[in-house]
């Protein structure tokens, strides 16, 4: 089975006031059959309805009142598809399979970080209904820089040979970790490992730091499994430091999201998409929602 063939991925609405004026314009531009008031028309904006299932890391919700069941419920209804949990949850699965079956919300993933123990990570999702385990790559900057990438590239083989049975992906994020920070570094790390469960799950935002989105995709093509959403600020980075860059919210930084969008269509993504930004309540989870739907072309 080639990567390609494996990795073809078989709400009330707040007021208008939550959004900025940008991502307004944005959403009044790409309306079917509206028309500008002025001489000029709006470009055309790139849509990925139909390919994107929009998801959010489940340590996000902050309702604290509500039960499990309840979380989920609200999730689904602010327009979230699905969700993903971190390995250490794997405790709690019957409580999350009777979430996943009464509210209708799926669990696409498990966040194991850099825990070597992919194991435990892939029988989880396997066992919740999820399709893939996301591994953190790290590097040892005290070490020579290859030992990190061997040990590493061991690490997931034998987290892949679990994976098969499973028929769980196993993708590899590099994070801020300093390691795998080009395209070409990454699709080497993948390649290398040569196996169709594998791949990269690639932050939109975090590669700022490293390069330009679209770039990245266009290169990583096929080997990306899925995407993590985040916004970066470049200004915000410049005149307040790097983390600052987070500052913004989807759609009010600096990335270029038509070109990012543009992209994932050229390469013919179809599969999840999760938020990874500050999470909070109910009104909170749902502009994020919203602001998805707008960043991803998905309204």
């Amino acid at each position: 089975m080639n990567r390609r063939h494996f990795f073809a991925r078989t709400a009330p609405v707040l007021g208008a006031s939550a959004l900025s004026p940008a991502l307004l314009a944005q959403a009044a531009s790409s309306a079917a059959g509206k028309s500008a008031d002025s001489a000029a028309t709006p470009a055309a904006v790139t849509k990925l309805t139909g390919r994107i299932k929009k998801g959010l890391k489940f340590s996000m919700v902050r309702e604290p009142d509500l039960s499990l069941l309840d979380q989920f419920k609200m999730l689904k209804e602010v327009g979230f598809d699905g969700t993903e949990l971190r390995t250490t949850d794997h405790t709690e699965l019957k409580s999350y399979l009777e979430a996943v079956d009464k509210s209708g919300l799926r669990v696409h993933g498990i966040v194991n970080a850099d825990n070597p123990d992919l194991a435990t990570a892939v029988k989880f999702a396997h066992d919740v209904g999820g399709t893939s385990v996301l591994y953190v790559a790290r590097y040892d900057r005290k070490r020579p820089l290859m030992e990190s990438w061997n040990e590493t590239q061991a690490i997931l083989r034998k987290g892949l040979a679990v994976a098969e049975g499973y028929g769980i992906q196993i993708l590899v994020e590099n994070v801020w970790a300093s390691f795998l920070i080009s395209a070409l570094d990454m699709q080497r790390y993948v390649d290398e490992i040569n196996h169709p469960n594998f791949g990269a799950y690639f932050d939109i935002g975090n590669n700022v730091r490293w390069g330009v989105p679209e770039h990245w995709i266009e290169i990583l093509g096929p080997r990306i499994g899925k995407l993590d959403v985040k916004e970066w600020d470049e200004k915000k980075h410049q005149a307040e430091g790097l983390r600052k860059g987070f500052g913004s919210e989807l759609g009010e930084g600096t990335i270029d999201w038509e070109a990012v969008r543009k992209a994932l269509l050229a390469i013919d993504y179809e599969g999840w998409a999760a938020a990874e930004v500050a999470g909070g309540n109910r009104e909170r989870l749902a502009d994020i929602a919203r602001r998805m739907d707008l960043v991803l072309g998905l309204t």
